[in-house]
């Protein structure tokens, strides 16, 4: 059995996930991915915002900075720049990420920075209030959307390859074993890397929009994903409103942090 407990901060224990979030999920898939890779806790800083995923940080044994909204790529850009041997790995949620911190989302895609992303999407502001988020799917309701969110929702995953990322991945909690990989692969990848999680919140986004239970929520999930390799062979009106799941990019491109020692290096010679 997996020893999770050498990776956490057990004096910060219990969590405050809500019963039935997939936050949980994440966070094990992480620490997996971690250990498979071999890496030291010293080898690794993770970076968070706030919000429900941001809370991750401190309950990791790792070098840790828990930031201000929106803000946690900024950090992050500066802790790579700063010590380029750490892998630097940010946390943060669809709020976080895509809302107040959507600029720095996608210029440090655009920089392709060697970060990697965890970015957790429940559909939803979970901790504040359970506000619309910018995936909160159209017609969909929130606590700022009694009737229905009238705005279109952003393909968080799309958005980043547009932007110009190394790696790009989308996964789901349901699919756990899956999720490790591409982490796993994710922080190898050298570049900015993006793992975006599907994962149900049925306090705030579940009870509004009727989902059922936390369990019915990861059933939604393994009936409406397709994989990667599986969509390659359907036309879109067979995939339909399905998402699509598996590794989506990866390229190697030149990353930001070399690209800027190259100039250093000139200046110096």
């Amino acid at each position: 059995m997996f020893d999770y407990d050498k990776y956490l901060r057990l004096n910060k224990l219990p969590l405050i996930w809500c019963a039935g979030c997939g936050d949980g999920i994440v966070l094990k898939s992480m620490l997996r991915a971690i250990d498979k890779i071999g890496l030291a806790k010293d080898e690794v800083c993770m970076v968070s915002g706030i919000g429900c995923s941001s809370r991750l940080t401190g309950y990791v044994d790792f070098n840790t900075l828990h930031t201000t909204h929106g803000r946690a790529m900024t950090f992050a850009t500066g802790i790579k720049m700063a010590n380029p041997k750490l892998h630097v790995i940010v946390v943060t949620g669809d709020g976080d990420a895509t809302a107040i911190g959507g600029n720095h989302y996608i210029h440090a895609a655009r920089r392709n920075i060697d970060l990697t992303v965890i970015l957790f999407n429940n559909n939803i502001y979970g901790m504040t209030g359970g506000q619309v988020s910018p995936t909160t799917p159209l017609g969909k309701r929130a606590s700022t959307a009694p009737m229905g969110n009238f705005e279109n929702n952003f393909n968080i995953s799309g958005l980043a390859q547009a932007a110009g990322a190394s790696f790009v991945a989308r996964g789901t909690v349901y699919h756990a074993t899956q999720l490790e990989t591409y982490i796993r692969k994710a922080i190898l990848k050298k570049g900015f890397s993006l793992v975006e999680v599907l994962t149900p919140c049925p306090t705030a986004y579940g009870r509004r929009n009727r989902k059922g239970t936390a369990v019915d929520m990861l059933n939604l999930q393994k009936e409406g994903s397709l994989s990667v390799a599986r969509a390659k062979n359907m036309t879109a009106e067979e995939i339909g409103d399905k998402i699509i799941t598996g590794v989506l990019v990866d390229e190697d491109k030149p990353e930001c942090r070399s690209e800027y020692q190259k100039v250093i290096d000139r200046l110096q010679s």
